[in-house]
């Protein structure tokens, strides 16, 4: 017999509250959460946006109504501004009543062309729900491989999501929800300085000679010089890969191998000045940013008083490929109308398709897409720069340095990022075409950054070998792990599987590795991919080194490491290994794939690989 089930009664709440958090790497799970809370403020909610780790998780216990936006990185890893949130919410002596009180709905973007799609809003919908959390909705599982990306999901999920918290929150009496076509107060006011207030310009872009107070950070970046900057693939190689080294003496910088460096990198001077001739903005006006509502941060790359060329320079990522929301705010701002159709157009739902061929296809930037819209670009509104367009992100790369070997120095392993769409103009990565650019031996160059903790943790035994898998820049973590343990005198060897094109054209660091190879300091084992008939990669010499690897894994406990591009040969990394435990250990296949995830556990396996 079917029974009707009530809906739940409306919930009361004294302050119509809401809390959207997010993890975010590459900016596209953040753009969403804050058009939820754009959407939250449109149905009389007073809603916070924050990243995960920004936000104190002790406190989720008091909190009503919560939507979680979260990406998916690497190999199932959580984006790095939600890892300490991470690390708390499964800590395993949290009561199964923690978040009884918590209506909460969880928004994921992944990609399905990788074998853990989407798991992190998977495993985080799961516990939410173990630790009393009332689900509004199924999880939403936003993936990059759909012809409209993940808007396809997210569209009808937040349709219902709001249905379902209408009807437990509904709006108060004689309120209705604020049509789309009003645009809502933006985050920042500019109040502009005249002359006599003093010209703050670069007031926060020269170091202090004598070094800084605080650890560097985000908010506090050491302005580092640039030593060096060395192509090492040649001339004639379609890659162009530079070992770029920065001098950190004063910094108070410490770090270890498997160490991360964070650079903040800038815009160019000829985008910057494109930018502000479309937009008609004065360069050297200076200003302060006033938040419009309590409680909302300031850009940490902009000092209190800036200059309209710090601003765009130095915080508005104008080369990025803008999101569905830059098309929303644009619209409001129209006054043309056959501009302000198309913008709308982009902006609908029914327009996913379009904006994807207009824009994502043939990634499109910003600065292009303003040039395509110039009626409009003309009109935007200063106080809408920064809801309008995200700030630049930092950009992180493995050190490929130790201390011990180049003290007070760090140096990276850069891929200077060139490739070519229907669009006549080559796209280029923003911070590989800003660092690749500089001369140091011409000029003095300084490049904000800092230094976080890396995810790969070598072993301090002594004894301990280490099985390191790196192709292309991957390696660039293992030339930090080998100088340090050959400094430290760790006996336990150093065997090093390197992937690349051409011998004679992007073999990185060929001498340095060969060098310690005569010493008896490294084995070396190189997967050239091109120069032979068939492809060659890391996969096929760990299959070839079996008795080697599982000598050194079984019978020597080996950690084996590996790090690079994360679409497809982690996966056939994982096989080889398997392979290897099956015909030398004699392993079932289950058993291999048990002994694999066994590794990974007591974390003698570890992987750190990007998108």
């Amino acid at each position: 017999m079917n029974r009707m089930v009530s809906p739940p009664p409306p919930k009361m709440m004294a302050a119509r509250k809401m809390l959207v958090l997010y993890g975010s790497q590459t900016g596209t799970a953040q753009d969403n959460a804050e058009r939820v809370g754009r959407e939250a403020k449109r149905r009389h909610f007073h809603c916070k946006v924050e990243a995960l780790d920004d936000y104190h998780v002790a406190n989720l216990i008091n909190e009503p109504l919560v939507v979680f936006v979260c990406a998916t990185t690497g190999q199932g890893d959580p984006p790095d501004n939600m890892k300490n949130f991470w690390k708390f919410l499964f800590r395993k002596n949290l009561p199964p009543t923690s978040l009884c009180q918590m209506d909460y709905a969880v928004l994921g973007l992944g990609d399905s062309s990788y074998p853990k799609f989407n798991f992190v809003a998977k495993k985080l919908h799961r516990r939410l729900l173990q630790l009393g959390g009332s689900p509004l909705a199924p999880a939403a599982l936003g993936d990059d491989q759909h012809d409209l990306g993940p808007d396809a999901v997210i569209e009808p999920w937040l349709l219902n999501l709001w249905d379902k918290i209408l009807a437990l929150y509904p709006l108060p009496p004689g309120l209705r929800v604020i049509s789309p076509d009003i645009p809502l107060p933006p985050k920042y006011t500019f109040q502009f300085l005249d002359e006599a207030s003093g010209d703050p310009r670069r007031a926060r872009l020269q170091p202090e000679e004598d070094g800084l107070s605080d650890a560097p950070s985000e908010g506090n970046p050491f302005y580092a010089r640039m030593v060096s900057n060395q192509r090492v693939t040649s001339e004639s190689h379609f890659q162009d890969v530079r070992l770029i080294e920065f001098d950190i003496t004063g910094s108070g910088i410490e770090y270890a191998a498997g160490d991360v460096v964070m650079i903040q990198p800038h815009n160019g001077p000829e985008e910057v000045r494109l930018f502000c001739d479309l937009l008609r903005l004065d360069q050297d006006a200076c200003f302060t940013l006033r938040p419009t509502e309590a409680g909302t941060s300031l850009p940490a790359h902009l000092p209190q008083a800036s200059t309209v060329r710090d601003l765009v320079t130095h915080c508005l990522d104008i080369t990025c490929v803008p999101r569905r929301s830059f098309f929303e705010f644009l619209s409001h701002f129209s006054p043309n109308d056959l501009e302000r159709s198309k913008l709308q157009e982009f902006s609908s739902a029914q327009g996913q398709e379009e904006r994807y061929a207009y824009c994502n296809r043939p990634r499109r930037t910003t600065l292009e897409v303003l040039c395509d819209f110039p009626h409009t670009t003309c009109a935007i509104p200063w106080n809408y720069l920064l809801d309008l367009i995200p700030q630049i992100r930092p950009r992180a790369f493995s050190i490929a340095s130790s201390t011990l070997v180049h003290p007070n120095r760090i140096q990276i392993l850069l891929a200077v990022v060139q490739y070519k769409t229907i669009l006549t103009k080559a796209r280029r990565g923003l911070c590989s075409t800003w660092l690749a650019s500089f001369n140091p031996q011409n000029e003095v160059v300084r490049v904000p950054l800092w230094v976080k903790k890396g995810t790969l943790k070598f072993p301090e035994e002594p004894g301990a070998p280490v099985v390191m898998i790196g192709p292309g820049t991957g390696v660039a973590v293992f030339r930090a792990a080998i100088q340090e343990r050959v400094a430290q005198r760790k006996t336990g060897g150093n065997c090093l599987f390197f992937g690349c094109r051409n011998r004679a054209r992007d073999f990185y660091c060929q001498a340095e590795w060969e060098g310690l190879v005569e010493r008896g300091l490294l084995a070396l084992f190189v997967a050239f991919s091109r120069d032979q008939e068939e492809k060659v990669y890391v996969q096929h010499r760990i299959r070839e080194k079996k008795e080697l690897v599982w000598e050194l894994v079984e019978h020597k406990e080996a950690h084996v490491y590996l790090s690079g591009n994360a679409k497809q040969m982690p996966e056939e990394v994982a096989e080889a290994l398997k392979f290897v435990f099956q015909s030398e250990g004699g392993l079932s296949a289950p058993e291999a794939e048990e002994y694999l995830a066994r590794l990974a556990q007591t974390h003698r396996f570890q992987a750190e690989t990007w998108s």
